[in-house]
């Protein structure tokens, strides 16, 4: 392979690791919601260099070892446990990609990207509501009402479809909600054992 072959398939490797991490919701989330603390938008432009360097410097990686790797970051520089399953599908990709990389087929990695960039979606993290918040009065919150929860789902071609999931039934007919005063200042939740 000549030089400039290689620095060409090097740049689209990193722009391959870059559009995985991008449309990895676990880091999403982490993002979005500053987990990783006032540097947390750099931190993730760091993360898909990072992960590069990580790959070049180690060249015969096993699945943990990625999935090990990939996990301690978002522990250490997002402070998040990644556990929703997603780490092992994003360590694939990864790999894969590393592996069109070694053997120089940019074609494979710009079509690894593509695909990605045509299936991203964002994800948001919705915040709890209080019984202040949705209107409710405080004496109401006791009552349990049918409510639906609606699931967005995004297909192959990027369009979206809405499927609505019934809320399951809880077991207690005295369901444990968060009213205002639980909430103080710094927006911690009190927490109240049951009487």
């Amino acid at each position: 392979m000549m030089a400039g072959a290689a620095e060409d398939v090097r740049t689209l490797f990193g722009a391959a690791i870059r559009a995985a991490l991008e449309a990895w919701p676990a880091l999403q989330i982490a993002v979005e919601n500053g987990f990783g603390g006032v540097h947390t938008q750099e931190k993730a432009e760091w993360l898909g260099g990072a992960v590069e360097d990580y790959f070049i410097a180690n060249v015969d990686l096993a699945l943990e070892e990625i999935e090990d790797f990939l996990g301690e970051l978002m522990t250490t520089e997002f402070d998040t446990v990644v556990e929703d399953g997603s780490l092992p599908q994003v360590s694939q990709e990864l790999q894969t990609m590393f592996q069109h990389f070694q053997k120089g087929d940019g074609a494979a990695l710009q079509e690894m990207t593509s695909n990605i960039n045509q299936k991203k979606c964002k994800v948001t993290a919705t915040p709890l509501k209080t019984a202040k918040e949705t209107g409710v009065d405080e004496e109401d919150v006791d009552s349990v009402e049918e409510m639906e929860v609606k699931e967005v789902t995004a297909t192959n071609d990027g369009t979206t479809t809405d499927v609505v999931c019934p809320q399951p039934q809880p077991s207690d007919p005295d369901p444990q909600t968060i009213k205002e005063e639980d909430i103080v200042e710094d927006g911690w939740t009190i927490v109240r054992r049951k009487k």
